[in-house]
């Protein structure tokens, strides 16, 4: 159900140098000319201050390196800087980084939510006349695996498959226990494989754009038949802002693009786009095509359905995935620069440029 309008002046966003947390404050700060907004974020391997260049001027943007998980550092904040609102990205969010070590999955995206989760409750129960919201980026992989038919609904229980989704059911379930336990104003959201600019160069989209430049070949799961909604990241940036100002404390809502596809047809799509922009003969991308042995636990299918974020709030996204594709085939290739700095590392440089100290 639609709320009355929530408008953060000072705006805690945890994750922010990641990529979809960048993709928000870019877009965020833009359009609320009120509010401020402070980036908590511990800068592991796929934060990137890059990405954060068009604000880092801004008088109304701070960066703060820490951890979610430190209590004080976090309680500190929320006093000092009047928060009235958490967005919380803050995640180890690679799949097969999980399956290889899941004790960090563990302790980020769970021991870290409910470390950021009481210092929160602490801090709005210290002001509860003031309006507040603790809000959740989650993932539809908390759902598990969908059949050849329906879609996933914000009533689907539950069933992670892998490390990396059970830590992030984890944290929701937190989530709502905060909510129901204390009534802390809590939103969860739930979203499909996001892509577009600044996307950290292990996963899919980037990587094949990467290979391909580079001629190397391009790993394919299994039969490369599993089926994912692909969202892209502005779009799921215009819907965190508008369940952030206009959902119900307490709302769970599913944001998703409607644009599903098989992984190789993506692959493909990917390959005879860059097949065009390079001049290279048509189809020889696609030769580097590599498919080999699935992943564990590999979920056939996700697929999102949206419908009650559009008719409780009014949202839909704006892209379709042909037109966000070729958009964000376009970034990669006219910010080369970027995309070698996170290769190399060098990109991690960039903080001790900046704010001195190691990154």
């Amino acid at each position: 159900m639609r709320n009355t309008t929530f408008r953060p002046t000072s705006l805690l966003v945890t994750g922010g140098a990641g990529f979809i947390g960048s993709n928000f404050i870019n877009r965020f700060m833009v359009g609320n000319a009120g509010c401020k907004v402070v980036n908590l974020d511990l800068l592991t391997y796929a934060g990137n201050l890059k990405n954060l260049t068009a604000v880092e001027k801004d008088p109304r943007y701070r960066f703060v390196k820490g951890d979610i998980a430190d209590a004080a550092l976090v309680a500190g904040l929320l006093a000092d800087e009047q928060i009235d609102a958490v967005v919380h990205f803050a995640a180890e969010s690679h799949v097969d980084r999980s399956i290889s070590g899941p004790e960090i999955f563990v302790r980020t995206n769970v021991l870290g939510t409910q470390i950021l989760l009481e210092e929160c409750r602490k801090h709005w129960q210290a002001s509860q006349a003031a309006p507040f919201r603790y809000y959740q980026i989650s993932t539809d992989e908390v759902y598990g695996s969908l059949g050849d038919s329906g879609c996933f609904t914000e009533e689907t229980p539950l069933a992670a498959n892998s490390p990396y989704s059970a830590s992030k059911a984890g944290a929701d379930l937190l989530v709502r226990a905060y909510h129901e336990t204390f009534g802390m104003p809590t939103l969860i959201s739930r979203c499909s494989n996001n892509y577009g600019p600044f996307h950290f160069p292990e996963k899919l989209i980037p990587l094949l754009i990467a290979n391909i430049l580079a001629e190397k070949p391009l790993p394919v799961y299994g039969d490369g038949k599993n089926v994912r909604d692909w969202l892209h990241v502005q779009d799921h940036a215009a819907a965190i802002e508008c369940v952030l100002k206009e959902a119900a404390p307490g709302s769970v809502y599913n944001i998703g693009g409607n644009n599903e596809w098989q992984n190789i047809a993506i692959v493909n799509l990917v390959c005879d786009l860059l097949d065009s922009r390079l001049g290279r003969e048509p189809g020889s991308n696609r030769q580097l095509i590599t498919f080999v042995k699935d992943r564990p636990g590999h979920d056939r299918r996700y697929a999102i359905d949206a419908s009650k974020l559009k008719a409780e709030l009014g949202w839909s996204p704006s892209y379709t995935f042909e037109t966000g594709i070729a958009e964000t085939v376009d970034w990669y290739l006219a910010n080369q620069e970027w995309v070698q700095e996170v290769t190399s590392g060098s990109y991690r440089e960039y903080y001790q440029q900046q704010y001195g100290g190691g990154a």
